[in-house]
């Protein structure tokens, strides 16, 4: 019996290889006409192997002349210079579809290509194109990307309201702090308690207490027009504002806005000290940061304010100032 020699088992072999392989080859002689394309590419570009052998790369390719992969084949060929295609500045650089037996459902595939001189003794250099389907990463991808921005969404959001909790407040003050301390500009805070909650959840139960509370939500946040203003839950029955570059009196007028809105809402609140209906009581405090100035000061301060406002009789706004240091 005679036996094959290895070289002669090895092209056979080799070209099953290439036509089994699930990622494009195309390969291409030094004058960019197309010796190799495999079964992969064919069947997700529609062109048959006998229709683009012996074809030059601008002939399959037209619309693809001068692109960054067309410039890749040409340093390859010339100056044997291999390149990555990145994916993410060129999403789908070949006409390939990911279903291509449904023309109906022509979507173009997501590509990472290689582009690879291929230098064989005694011929002129070749160029090895292979080409990678990658939309299924990149769908992963995206997919992970929604579901991390979503759980960010939801890490600061309060789940009751709707709006900012106070992990989005604490991080928003820290930012508008230290960007009003470099503009040397007013940053104005308020804080707004719903005055004799407890009573209303006493009497009209939790679930009317959770929705009263997401009306006066509501209703400071119609306040509000500015992209840096943050209205947030701070706990319980208790709301902040950040309002960035706003001086005391800007701030008061909006906190009295905010006073008025709630209490034209008419929720019913026959147990409250203040007023037949839900109020609000507002603190406000202003500060133009220096070097050593904390947020704290600032929460200090407008919950100063906030008990002055309580204590007053409710209902009402009052904006901090610093008391008078007596003189010896």
């Amino acid at each position: 019996m005679l036996k094959h020699s290895s070289h002669e088992l090895q092209l056979p072999l080799l070209s099953s290889v290439i036509k089994a392989v699930r990622t494009g080859i195309i390969v291409f002689d030094q004058d960019q006409r197309i010796v190799l394309w495999n079964r992969w590419i064919e069947f997700h570009s529609r062109l048959k192997e006998e229709a683009v052998l012996g074809k030059t790369f601008a002939e399959v390719f037209p619309d693809m002349v001068n692109s960054r992969t067309h410039i890749a084949l040409r340093e390859a060929l010339a100056n044997s210079l291999a390149s990555l295609i990145s994916q993410t500045l060129h999403k789908a650089p070949f006409p390939l579809y990911i279903n291509a037996a449904n023309p109906d459902k022509g979507v173009l595939m997501q590509q990472a290509v290689h582009v690879m001189p291929l230098d064989v003794a005694g011929q002129p250099r070749h160029c090895l194109v292979q080409i990678s389907d990658v939309s299924t990463a990149v769908a992963r991808e995206r997919k992970l990307r929604e579901m991390a921005q979503e759980l960010q969404s939801q890490t600061f959001v309060d789940g009751l309201t709707g709006i900012a909790n106070r992990r989005r407040f604490d991080l928003h003050l820290e930012d508008e702090f230290r960007r009003a301390k470099r503009n040397a500009s007013p940053l104005s805070l308020i804080m707004i308690d719903v005055d004799c909650f407890k009573n209303y959840n006493d009497n009209y139960g939790h679930q009317q207490g959770d929705e009263c509370l997401t009306r006066i939500a509501n209703a400071l946040s119609s306040v509000l027009h500015r992209s840096r203003d943050l209205l947030a839950r701070y706990g319980g029955e208790e709301f902040s504002v950040i309002l960035p570059e706003t001086t005391a009196e800007g701030a008061e007028r909006v906190a009295e806005s905010m006073r008025t809105v709630v209490e034209a809402l008419a929720l019913e609140h026959a147990y409250s000290h203040a007023a037949p209906h839900v109020t609000v009581s507002l603190g406000v405090s202003t500060l133009v940061p220096e070097h050593s100035s904390q947020t704290s000061h600032l929460i200090h301060t407008a919950d100063r304010a906030l008990y002055q406002a309580k204590h007053a009789g409710r209902n009402r706004v009052v904006v901090f100032s610093e008391p008078n240091k007596k003189t010896g």
